[in-house]
């Protein structure tokens, strides 16, 4: 697949600009987005986080959000050599379909909100299998390889918890997408709407956040935000999931507050 473009930042149109230029993954989408029990699940995991809990959206717009950043990613770590851990591992053995975990993973990764917020991610994980399945045997024939790629997804799913360990790139693309999505009070540390604190206070100086090639790694991500508070999203949200990836020495994060760099981490 082509880049995109060079600069990148993080919101819900870049998944438009990568799809058209995949049948495979456009068609995924399609079922996906079309499917009356995802769309039920997106709507109930806001009314789970946002209307009972009070949280920050965890609903269809930050799933489109970190499916785009997933798939770029991945984009780029490819372009760049970095190998796929599936290709790798003999579980497929065709190219285009590694690019369905980072999408079918940001996509469905935090369904299981619409149960509970406590324990989402493997619950999520279990919400998934009957939906990868109905959409992969749209897809591929051979069914061993659709049980190959839905367990992969899955593991994406699992993984996005802060206390496991990605095993995989394609997974540790969702997993650090899902961290990106902290723009204009979008953190994914769950703050309380309305309520005045460090969660809240440092989600919203986060202005921008942007994927960049690197020269000295892969990736570097550039995080603007207009105070020093923002900095709490970046040490407490990103980072402890880039660091539970295969991405941890792949991706370059930068602080900046006017122009300024406040913080580096490589």
């Amino acid at each position: 697949m082509r880049e995109v473009c060079i600069v990148v930042t993080v919101n819900a149109k870049l998944l438009d600009s990568i799809l058209p230029s995949n049948p495979l993954l456009l068609k995924t989408y399609r079922l996906v987005s079309s499917d009356p029990e995802v769309q039920a699940l997106w709507y109930m995991s806001n009314v789970m986080a946002v209307s009972r809990l009070k949280y920050n959206d965890h609903g269809p717009v930050h799933a489109h959000i970190v499916a785009g950043a997933a798939l770029y990613i991945y984009q780029l770590l490819r372009s760049r050599g970095v190998e796929s851990t599936i290709l790798r591992d003999d579980v497929v053995d065709r190219e285009e379909y590694t690019w369905l975990i980072p999408l079918l993973g940001g996509l469905l990764h935090d369904i299981g909100n619409s149960v509970h917020r406590h324990m989402h991610e493997a619950i999520g994980s279990l919400l998934a299998r009957p939906i990868v399945d109905r959409v992969l045997e749209e897809m591929i024939e051979d069914a061993a390889t659709r049980v190959k790629i839905r367990q992969e997804v899955l593991h994406a799913i699992h993984c996005t918890s802060y206390d496991v360990d990605c095993l995989t790139v394609e997974a540790g693309c969702v997993k650090v997408a899902d961290g990106l999505d902290m723009a204009e009070g979008r953190a994914r540390v769950p703050y309380k709407l309305g309520g005045v604190s460090i969660h809240s206070v440092s989600a919203l100086s986060i202005k921008r956040v942007e994927i960049v090639p690197s020269e000295k790694k892969p990736i570097r991500v550039n995080v603007y935000m207009s105070e020093r508070a923002g900095v709490f999203q970046v040490d407490e949200v990103l980072m402890p999931k880039l660091n539970t990836t295969p991405l941890k020495n792949l991706v370059e994060v930068y602080a900046i507050v006017d122009n300024t760099i406040l913080k580096h981490y490589s």
